[in-house]
């Protein structure tokens, strides 16, 4: 009897399972994941490249001696078409190796807005010439020049940035454009007429969201995202402090390189579709939840996957792009807003001031949903926020057929009478369901009466097949899906929403409760992230996952983590917010709320 293998692939999130020895690029369009093939699997032109995370795979063929580096080789990586596969596997398939790329959510609701005190600010100076009369140093020049032009501050300069000082005053008679940061420090000695440039990052633990922001007019030049290579070592944050906890030579030195590495790629993308050299990005805003956070700055995190969840660090900081390994300016620096406690970190309270909520009359529930979502609650003045592991059932894992947001993926369904209607992402043949197609799923069969309330199958249907645990609704017949195989919703695939959708709904009646309110009094509903901004809303309504009010009060808003990054990377006063907001703001701890086992299992429910 043939062996089965089970093939993880990341970070699509599609998990499919092939006989041992099948061929890994053969598997991989068998399971409808398009890896680039030029050579048509000959093995000569390198394009199909995977890393190896876990399992075993056949010697490296002649062929992959020869193309891939003693380095390469050490670090995993090998041809997906030179190889077979001998047991259970987890893939890493980097970008440049899919066919057509996932969907990534990094656009956000961004009103313009007015700034007295930017964090960076350009200047040119103009000095003297040196002359045998006049030997003061190149840096004595420029700051007499400042001082004589009326500059505000007591300058100084950062040790790595004036190293291009002496070349660009001679290159250019003897003037230069300087970067300047928080009136103080000299980060940066352009050319004259050299706009200043910053990054802001939403560091998500699925995705990651890059902009390229003008820090004079707070215009983003370019913008980009790919997936966070961490979820090859973890779906949620827990695994990803589990592995570093088990790795303790290394753990944490390997996530934080693999997330600059990307961070150091989208940098270079970046800099290239709006032609700006690395020396004029002078400036960084990163955010991300604590976890997220702590692991970019390669800060412990033992502590903090255990009760009682600690950070180590929740101020703001601010620390030299250099020390990082970021490619920023030689004289960059990061700055990391505070987080609040837990694992509401960041990125939640960027998001709070992306969503312009710092100033709010109105009573407002605010949820950035995602594999950890925040949410928080404003009323009569006051603030409360928690967080809630919805897990990544929302990105398509733990689903029978599930993918995360990638081309095939069913993500829209609606079923009239005996008809289901299906859309994928690309309009293309199905090759799984992410995260919103089956919560359409869920929200058209319980609306069919083909749902109870507790989640399991009940009544008929062309396409309902099975009883009990073993119940399946059929949304794409094998001879119409890419893979030659059913994509179906199981009961398993209905519980796994249930857990993360009683999750978020948990969280903001707690907060509700808390307040002494119901929902009903709740004026607005702010939907931020990515999978916030692509659900189908009266889908979420309809089965009971977000607090029930008039439909008019919901808002979808997108990115708005990565919107307050890049307000914080050009305005002192937005970082003031964002400070004053983490340290003002009333933090609930769901484990600790009398009623939260309660108020969960309600929320179990599709109602």
């Amino acid at each position: 009897m043939t062996n089965i293998c089970h093939l993880d692939l990341q970070p699509i999130g599609k998990r499919v399972e092939v006989p041992a020895g099948t061929n890994l690029l053969d598997a991989c369009q068998q399971a409808g994941v398009e890896l680039v093939a030029i050579c048509g699997g000959a093995g000569i032109c390198g394009t199909c490249r995977i890393r190896l995370l876990k399992g075993k795979l056949t010697d490296f063929s002649m062929t992959e001696m020869e193309e891939l580096t003693e380095a390469e080789r050490a670090a995993g990586l090998r041809q997906a078409c030179q190889m077979e596969i001998l047991s259970d596997l987890v893939i890493e398939i980097p970008p440049e190796s899919l066919s057509a790329p996932q969907r990534l959510s990094i656009e956000g609701r961004d009103a313009d807005f007015e700034w007295d005190h930017s964090v960076i600010e350009t200047r040119e100076v103009e000095v003297a010439p040196a002359a045998l009369t006049d030997l003061r140093p190149d840096t004595t020049r420029v700051l007499d020049a400042l001082k004589e032009a009326g500059a505000p501050g007591k300058y100084r300069f950062d040790p790595e940035g004036v190293k291009a000082l002496s070349g660009v005053l001679r290159g250019n008679d003897w003037r230069a454009t300087l970067a300047i940061r928080n009136d103080e420090e000299i980060v940066a000695v352009l050319p004259p007429g050299t706009p200043a440039f910053g990054l802001s990052v939403d560091i998500g633990t699925t995705k990651v969201a890059a902009y390229l922001v003008n820090l004079k007019s707070g215009e983003t030049a370019a913008k980009t995202g790919a997936m966070n290579p961490q979820i090859a070592y973890g779906e949620d944050v827990i695994s990803r402090i589990r592995y570093i906890n088990d790795h303790p030579a290394d753990g944490l030195k390997t996530l934080q390189g693999r997330v600059v590495e990307t961070l150091n790629n989208l940098l270079e993308e970046l800099g290239r579709d709006a032609k700006v050299k690395r020396e004029q990005i002078v400036e960084a805003v990163v955010v991300g939840n604590t976890a997220m956070h702590h692991i970019f700055a390669g800060l412990p995190v033992k502590q903090l996957g255990d009760s009682p969840y600690m950070a180590t660090v929740g101020e703001a900081m601010n620390i030299k792009a250099r020390d990082l390994g970021l490619n920023l300016a030689a004289g960059g620096t990061v700055y990391l807003p505070p987080n609040i406690a837990g694992f509401v970190g960041a990125d939640h309270v960027a998001a709070l001031v992306g969503a312009g909520l710092h100033n709010v009359t109105d009573t407002v529930v605010a949820l950035d949903i995602g594999t950890n979502t925040e949410l928080s609650l404003y009323h009569n003045g006051r603030h409360w926020t928690c967080s809630c592991p919805s897990g990544p059932a929302f990105e398509g894992a733990h689903i029978e057929d599930g993918m995360r947001a990638a081309p095939g993926a069913v993500e829209r369904v609606r079923v009239e009478g005996d008809e289901v209607q299906i859309h994928t992402i690309g309009n293309v043949d199905a090759v799984g369901i992410c995260g919103s197609g089956v919560l359409d799923t869920i929200a058209e069969c319980k609306k069919m009466g083909l749902l109870t309330p507790k989640g399991a199958f009940t009544g008929e249907h062309p396409r309902l097949r099975g009883s009990g645990v073993n119940a399946e609704f059929v949304l794409v017949p094998a001879a119409r899906s890419k893979t030659g195989r059913d994509v179906r919703m199981t009961r398993k695939d209905v519980n796994e929403i249930q857990l993360a959708k009683g999750a978020v709904r948990a969280g903001a009646e707690a907060l509700l409760d808390v307040a002494g309110i119901k929902a009903e009094e709740v004026q607005q509903v702010i939907l931020a992230g990515a999978f916030g901004t692509y659900l189908d809303l009266d889908s979420a309504i309809g089965i009971g996952m977000l607090p029930r009010t008039e439909r008019n009060r919901y808002q979808q808003i997108g990115n708005a983590a990565g919107t307050g990054a890049r307000r914080m990377l050009v305005s002192r006063e937005q970082r003031q917010i964002a400070e004053t907001l983490a340290r003002d703001v009333e933090f609930v701890e769901l484990a600790k709320h009398p009623n939260f086992t309660k108020i969960y299992a309600q929320a179990l429910l599709l109602s």
